[in-house]
């Protein structure tokens, strides 16, 4: 979706990527689509109808347009297509040509935007100035890919072996401390209220770990590093010592979990490990205790460190993992009732070595919904988690108290919080 023109940023200033000819993506888009792609125009036009008809407004926080629709209301489109665009996750083909040219200019006269005549906003693009082949446009994976802060995006990156994990991993600003998000059991509206706060915190060095092929293929095609669990469960059916094609979704999830946070500590990098029910107070895990021990544990939120060690990666092998999920076993071969609340970092911590660098501290991780009234004091300084059980409605309800749902009738971010570099 999108049309050949120059671009502003979501603060109106121009964009520049430098003096030379190039064709780029951008998470912005232009008014005009209309005329050259109607298929997009009319999912627009059925979006920007059930919306009016629910009075819905194009608020996005963060982005110029909200400004204007505030003052100008229906007199412009612009911020429905902003809205639109960002709710979908779609970009717009854009180009930088030299020299600040352009294909379609706006000539501003003194009228209904323009309070007085301006003149061209850029120089039209003409045959006798033409240097470069104007129609030869590279494939949309050689173009690099720009969010609406105008950072570049790597879209498709999606571990479905683990020879790709490496790099993935190399593509999180070569970060060594990784989060590892589960999505297992967490709704599809939970995991993107988690993911706008981690964006607005500006937590960027996390991955999503799950078992939904259509949601992840949509947040790797948003920008978001993936691993599709069910993909890798079916790249290791050749190996013969494993036969998870006949065990049940909770044990691929600890064998996935428990082999992935071992492929982490090979390539070099510590790891945090986290479910979905749960969000940093500030958006990231750097408030928490710097842990000075190998292994941090906090079994009741669901909340693994592995700090990548010698002693670490030597006791993290394959025997291990297959202890992990013994002990899975062994409580549901001996009462089915006492699994309840036992969780993966529950289970790694029953099958570790009692000579292990081990801390294990629920306590000073965070506070829980429902069983105390949180505040927000208390949400800002801890992390705040709630049950696998408690219902949906009532999470967002008690997170909208604390200023912690951050998604709308879309389930995408209700604003668009850009970082420095």
């Amino acid at each position: 979706m999108g049309r050949l023109c120059s671009g502003r940023g979501k603060n109106g200033n121009k964009l520049q990527v430098g003096s030379e000819t190039r064709i780029f993506l951008y998470q912005m888009v232009g008014t005009w689509g209309q005329l050259l792609f109607p298929k997009p125009w009319k999912e627009f036009r059925l979006w920007y109808d059930e919306h009016k008809s629910k009075e819905i407004k194009p608020i996005l926080q963060g982005m110029v347009t909200t400004g204007w629709y505030k003052r100008f209301g229906e007199r412009i489109w612009t911020p429905w297509f902003i809205k639109f665009i960002h709710s979908r996750g779609y970009y717009n083909i854009y180009t930088n040509f030299e020299q600040e040219r352009a294909l379609s200019i706006s000539h501003r006269d003194a009228g209904v935007n323009y309070g007085k005549t301006a003149g061209p906003d850029s120089s039209l693009l003409v045959d006798e100035s033409l240097s470069f082949n104007l129609w030869e446009v590279p494939p949309l994976r050689n173009l690099k890919w720009y969010d609406f802060c105008f950072t570049e995006t790597l879209p498709g990156r999606i571990v479905n072996d683990f020879s790709r994990l490496r790099s993935l991993l190399y593509s999180l600003q070569q970060q060594k401390t990784i989060i590892v998000i589960s999505l297992y059991q967490t709704t599809e509206r939970i995991a993107k209220n988690l993911i706008c706060n981690l964006e607005k915190a500006g937590s960027l060095n996390f991955i999503l770990l799950g078992g939904n092929p259509e949601f992840l293929i949509d947040l790797a095609r948003r920008g978001y590093p993936v691993i599709d669990a069910d993909q890798l469960i079916s790249g290791i059916r050749h190996d013969k010592s494993v036969y998870l094609e006949h065990e049940t979704d909770i044990i691929r999830e600890i064998w996935v979990k428990a082999t992935i946070v071992r492929k982490c500590l090979e390539l070099g990098y510590n790891l945090w490990l986290i479910d979905g029910n749960m969000i940093p107070g500030s958006g990231s895990l750097s408030e928490l205790p710097h842990p000075a021990y190998d292994f941090v544990f906090a079994k009741d939120v669901g909340l693994l460190f592995v700090k990548s060690s010698p002693p670490s990666l030597k006791m993290w092998n394959d025997d291990y993992i297959h202890k992990v999920v013994a002990e899975w076993k062994s409580l549901t071969g001996s009462n089915s009732h006492v699994t309840e609340h036992k969780n993966f970092v529950y289970l790694a911590r029953k099958a570790l070595d009692d000579n292990a660098d081990v801390r294990v501290d629920d306590s000073a991780v965070g506070v829980k919904l429902g069983a105390v009234t949180v505040n927000r004091t208390e949400s800002k300084m801890n992390m705040v988690f709630w049950s696998q059980e408690m219902a949906s409605a009532l999470v967002q309800k008690e997170l909208e108290r604390l200023g912690m749902w951050s998604i709308d009738v879309d389930s995408s971010c209700v604003s668009d919080v850009c970082h420095k570099a």
